[in-house]
């Protein structure tokens, strides 16, 4: 069994509207130091594999396919094997 985490972000380009929302709120309580806050997606996966490369495998499908818009949104994941 395997363990994948995927970060879905949007890409820099794309301009963050939630993001600047709580940005300006860490400002209002009086964290000026916050320069930037970009909204991004944790997901995580329990995949059922023969090896770690074919749940890495099925993990970069799924992100491709499904979590991730290619339009908009970049992806990286990790995958580790999951203690028995």
């Amino acid at each position: 069994m395997f363990r994948s985490k995927v970060v879905v972000t949007l890409r820099k380009s794309i301009l963050d509207p939630q993001g600047k929302a709580v940005q300006h709120g860490m400002h209002s309580l009086g964290y000026d130091g916050v320069k930037n806050v970009r909204i991004g997606k944790f997901v995580e996966l329990e995949i059922d594999a023969a090896n770690k490369e074919a749940a890495e495998t099925i993990t970069r499908e799924v992100s491709e396919k499904l979590l991730a818009n290619p339009v908009m949104e970049d992806f990286s994941f990790t995958t580790e094997e999951e203690a028995r």
